[in-house]
């Protein structure tokens, strides 16, 4: 293989994996900004149960839409229930960043915006960069993190 062809290779997947990662991100706030609309339209109470569905419409491959309440307590979650009703704003990712008290913060400032902090991704076992949008409905944070690798 000549060294053009190795290239135009390596770019076309540069170029797959930004393009992913950019599709990622606009689908991680159109289900959080979806779930906001659920929650304003239905309340509180039928927005949590519908978030806690795994196989519910806030669950797309990786991509999940989970909440905090604006103490930091785990509200909603479709793949770990374990953490529902735990206080998670001293818990720190890998490198010992609040990210959650961020995630918090940011909510309660600004009303959405991004987080980043590392984590460890369930699919490949790896500690890996990681974004998380959210935005702030009533007393809820609804968060969708995707991982930037």
């Amino acid at each position: 293989m000549s060294a053009r062809t190795v290239l135009s290779i390596v770019a076309v997947c540069f170029m797959a994996a930004t393009v992913n990662a950019e599709s990622d991100s606009v689908q991680a706030v159109a289900m959080v900004k979806k779930a906001a609309e659920f929650i304003k339209a239905n309340g509180q109470e039928k927005g949590i149960k519908a978030l806690c569905d795994s196989a519910g419409a806030y669950v797309k491959g990786e991509l999940y839409v989970f909440a905090y309440d604006t103490a930091g307590v785990m509200a909603a979650h479709p793949k770990n229930a374990k953490l529902i009703g735990k206080n998670m704003l001293e818990v720190p990712d890998v490198d010992g960043k609040l990210f959650r008290k961020d995630i918090v913060e940011t909510a309660k400032v600004k009303g959405s915006g991004w987080v980043d902090y590392t984590y460890k991704n369930p699919t490949t076992g790896k500690v890996e960069p990681k974004t998380t949008y959210l935005l702030k409905q009533g007393g809820l944070v609804l968060c969708c993190g995707i991982y930037k690798n």
